[in-house]
């Protein structure tokens, strides 16, 4: 089947979108309504958001439209929103996910499901805090001088303050949560549900403290899980080390990328079957610098094919180590305070920052011989996921969860398929940290967040308890003696409660009966460890199944180079400031369109003018369609299929399939996908065709009452299917439409969904009617490209060799003089190409278009000279550049690949000016 104008013709076209959808040139459309629907217009020709969107809003939160009630009929449909941490406003990422979210809820809330969407913010521990810091830093205070219980006073303030700021930027993209329901990690009833999780674990040995290497971030002064680590490639040194043997003249060399921390060195390890270090094992070696003697052992984790095949042991600062340290009863010697400088344990380096204390312990091993050389060498460092500064291995004391057992029931979960990752892709990111899952680290080094429940008396026993304990609680102990652990847990040991911890438990609530499992979690790769896989895992342990049944992950939000947005890089969008210049449901649409299915968007500011373009046409083309009803009221649930001419049935055939794409694409997760399909029905199948074809050809003629109302019915549906993606425009549309054709509905959020029962559908229909469109397409391409007045008609030839075809194209004789300015037309197998006439080829057909006495040729032949000689010099300077190695090996890609682009464009514009000049020339 042909189709003419698709998506890709569209949008990447005329926005520059690439193959994937979502790479944005700097090329925009203005939206051109006819002259009739622009004078007309009661609002002006250009939809205001501005206008609508807050006043709709507010009246949807009076009606509590966005309710949920759990005692109701209808089936559920439960969302939790990934709770976004109060410590920063939306980005683009957020406004993404979210956007997702309200998708799915408002369309099953059309088709009859009691949908409901929860939510909140979560506290953001070392983040939130880190912050809080900074302030009193600057007021020249630390936390400790003003004390805990104030600086939690004060925090909690300043949480509160920005958790309303969020969620109100929720409310301003038209997210329909159940406000009434919204709910805090740190708030009272999801205290207790981390308090109850602490107890069941703590009593099953689950959870347990242990003296062990942890991440550690000098920064924020606190320990981090291995997933809150992020590794990053850094250009570093191999520093190789001599040490001396104890009684001898020989040395051994040790290659080492931290150097600063063979002031911890407890002993050299070599690989129990190298041969050349078998006589040193059991020897002793004098520690440079600090003159202490340390032993040689061996070890099978040592690779003799790194380094020297020596390895420098260091049991308090590298996890490694800290296993042989174990194996061989070797001393553990920290080196390093908490804040990341030298301890009393480095000697005179005490007290200077690791990077100057490894600098002048460098410089001393070479002052006295023990440095052999230095090499370049590429490192992976870990760091912080919230400060982004290089973390350390540290030995401290802290809390602990065994998580294997919990792992077993969530690799399951997905191994069977009752929970599905969409794209699939993800299971094996998810299984492969399952099956290779480690204890995690739970305790942080802070005070906001949940205050681990432990007390301990003088003597180390320790009592559980969220509160003071009893006397009964603590039998032999004084309770007002007692002192409650000073850390609190990680902030994402209260985040994997979220989907049951939101819904009442511990309590058996109505809400946890009713909308747990929750349907679907919406999220992006980055936290499938930190968050999903721990959400299963607690859903099982807690509630005993899953917490949602699918996954959706979606891609990272990129600049229009493909980096990703970032605050600290400066290159991220406001979303707010979107919707200030053009709107919720274009910064929505907009989204949905540029992010592929399974792919990272590429966003610029530009990518937004797709989303306020398509929303402006749509309500352009409804004022058209609204201003012709005059008193007529047609019945917008249905259509008389006796009083419908072809276009209506080939629009109504267009609607059916487009109803059972868009929501197959929606059951698959395949948002894009199905926001592509509706973009393309309803700019190009309805507004630049449908509606076209049913204008009378004579200004002030009524349109066919048949066709009227079949526009109003399709409209109907257009806005019923858009609604999840545009809520605001197509509820301002659709009360408007209501009133005009006296309907009771006071809101389409509650549907009816558009179903497709096929009746409609006529697969011969659409391929008359898509041969009438190319020709129609090329018609108008063709007057376009040798600039032909639109005033101007002209006859027109078509050689075509089906007879079919040829009887199709003159029966509809009309629809070419109205659209393609058409004036006679001559379709037959034996057709000759008039002279001085245009010529194109379309699928099964060549197209003539005679053009004496409709341009001046000689002029046309000089305007066309005169762009090709332009083009052919841009060519030939982007060339030049493009074949510039200089250029090649010191410009950015992006700015290559842009480059390329225009080269590709000038050609291609070459092209068709060279094939029009030939036309001309051969006249």
């Amino acid at each position: 089947m042909i189709r003419v104008l698709t998506w890709r013709q569209d949008a990447i076209k005329l926005y520059g979108l690439g193959a994937s959808g979502g790479r944005p040139a700097n090329i925009t459309q203005q939206v051109t309504m006819s002259k009739e629907n622009e004078n007309n217009s009661k609002k002006g020709k250009a939809y205001s958001p501005a206008e609508v969107e807050d006043r709709i809003y507010q009246r949807w939160l009076e009606a509590g439209y966005f309710h949920a009630d759990v005692d109701s009929k209808r089936p559920p449909y439960s969302i939790v929103i990934p709770p976004p941490n109060v410590t920063n406003v939306l980005h683009l990422g957020h406004a993404l996910n979210n956007t997702i979210q309200d998708i799915l809820i408002r369309r099953f809330r059309m088709s009859g499901h009691e949908a409901a969407w929860i939510p909140g913010a979560d506290h953001a521990g070392i983040a939130t805090q880190v912050i809080v810091e900074k302030q009193l830093a600057r007021e020249g205070l630390t936390r400790r001088e003003i004390g805990r219980q104030k600086f939690l006073k004060r925090t909690s303030q300043w949480a509160e303050h920005h958790k309303d700021i969020i969620l109100s930027q929720l409310k301003k993209m038209g997210c329909s949560c159940d406000w009434d329901r919204t709910r805090f990690t740190l708030d009272v009833g999801l205290s207790r549900a981390v308090a109850e999780v602490f107890a069941h674990l703590y009593s099953k040995g689950w959870i347990y403290k242990g003296h062990r290497i942890v991440n550690w971030c000098p920064s924020c002064q606190t320990s981090l899980s291995d997933d809150e680590v992020e590794h990053k490639e850094m250009d570093s040194h191999l520093w190789y080390i001599r040490y001396k043997l104890k009684g001898s003249d020989e040395f051994l060399t040790v290659a080492t990328t931290r150097p600063e921390t063979m002031l911890g060195d407890t002993a050299l390890a070599v690989a129990p079957k190298d041969s050349r270090y078998k006589k040193y094992v059991g020897k002793t070696i004098i520690l440079p610098i600090l003159e202490r003697e340390i032993p040689i052992v061996a070890d099978a984790f040592v690779d003799p094919e790194f380094g020297t095949g020596v390895v420098k042991v260091t049991p308090a600062h590298d996890p490694n180590d800290f296993e042989i340290g174990r194996r061989h009863d070797l001393a553990e010697i920290n080196i390093l305070n908490t804040d990341g400088t030298l301890n009393e344990n480095a000697g005179k380096f005490k007290g200077l920052d690791r990077y100057e204390g490894r600098k002048q312990l460098v410089a001393e091993l070479e002052k006295k011989g023990y440095l052999e050389k230095t090499e370049k060498y590429d490192l992976s460092a870990g760091t912080c996921y919230r400060c982004h500064n290089v973390i350390e291995p540290y030995v401290s004391d802290q809390w602990f969860v065994k998580m294997e057992e919990m792992a077993k029931p969530a690799i399951k979960a997905v191994k069977s398929g009752r929970i599905k990752f969409h794209p699939d892709y993800w299971s094996k990111t998810y299984l492969h940290w399952l099956e290779n899952i480690r204890d995690w680290c739970i305790s942080r080094q802070l005070w906001w967040g949940h205050r681990i429940p432990i007390w301990y008396a003088d003597d180390g026993t320790m009592f559980l308890s969220v509160d003071r304990p009893k006397p009964e609680g603590c039998p032999g102990y004084d309770p007002k003696a007692l002192v409650q652990d000073e850390d609190v847990l990680d902030t994402w040991f209260s985040s994997w409660l979220w989907p049951f911890s939101t819904l009442g438990w511990p309590k058996k609530t109505r809400e946890l009966e009713v909308l747990y499992p929750t349907k679907v979690l919406t999220t992006d790769p980055g936290i499938i460890f930190l968050w999903v896989a721990r959400m299963v895992m607690a859903g099982y342990e807690f509630m005993g199944e899953a917490p949602f049944t699918d996954v959706y992950i979606h891609g990272t939000v990129r600049d229009a180079n493909g980096v990703r947005m970032s605050k600290s890089l400066g290159n991220g969008i406001d979303p707010l400031e979107i919707i200030d210049k053009y709107g919720a449901d274009a910064l929505r649409v907009s989204l949905v369109l540029a992010t592929p299915d399974g792919q990272d968007p590429w966003i610029s500011r530009n990518t937004f003018e797709l989303g306020r373009n398509f929303v402006n046409k749509l309500h352009q083309v409804s004022r058209f369609v609204m201003m012709r009803l005059g008193d007529h009221k047609p019945d917008l649930g249905k259509v008389d299929d006796s009083d419908l001419v072809i276009f209506d049935r080939w629009i109504l055939s267009r609607l059916e399939r487009t109803i059972a794409a868009v929501d197959k694409s929606i059951a698959e997760f395949r948002l894009s996908t199905a926001a592509k399909t509706l973009y393309n029905f309803i700019w190009n199948d309805y507004c630049s065709w449908y509606v076209e074809l049913i204008k009378p050809d004579t200004p002030g003629t009524p349109i066919r009452e048949g066709s009227l109302n079949v526009a109003c019915y399709v409209l109907g549906q257009i806005l019923r299917l858009l609604h999840p993606f545009a809520p605001f425009v197509t509820e301002n549309i659709y009360t408007e439409l209501q009133q005009k054709v006296g309907g009771a509905d006071d809101t389409i959020m509650f549907g009816p969904w558009p179903t497709s029962d096929g009746r409609h559908i006529n697969d011969e229909l659409e391929q008359s009617l898509e041969q009438i469109q190319a020709v129609v397409t090329a018609v108008r391409a063709v007057r376009a490209e040798l600039n032909v007045h639109p005033s101007k008609k002209s006859d027109l030839y078509v050689r075509v060799a089906d007879p079919a075809f040829a009887d199709l194209l003159k029966k509809h004789i009309d629809y070419f003089r109205s659209l393609a300015k058409v004036e006679n037309l001559h379709a037959a197998a034996d057709i000759k190409k008039p002279p001085v006439s245009a010529s194109t080829v379309i699928s099964g057909a060549e197209i003539f278009v005679p053009l004496a006495g409709l341009i001046d040729i000689d002029v046309e032949k000089r305007r066309l000279e005169k762009e090709l000689d332009n083009l052919k010099k841009l060519l030939e300077k982007i060339s030049k550049k493009l074949a510039n190695p200089d250029f090649l090996a010191n410009a950015p890609e992006d700015v290559i690949n842009k480059e390329k682009a225009k080269k590709d464009d000038f050609q291609e514009r070459i092209e068709k000016l060279n094939k029009n000049l030939e036309q001309i020339l051969d006249w």
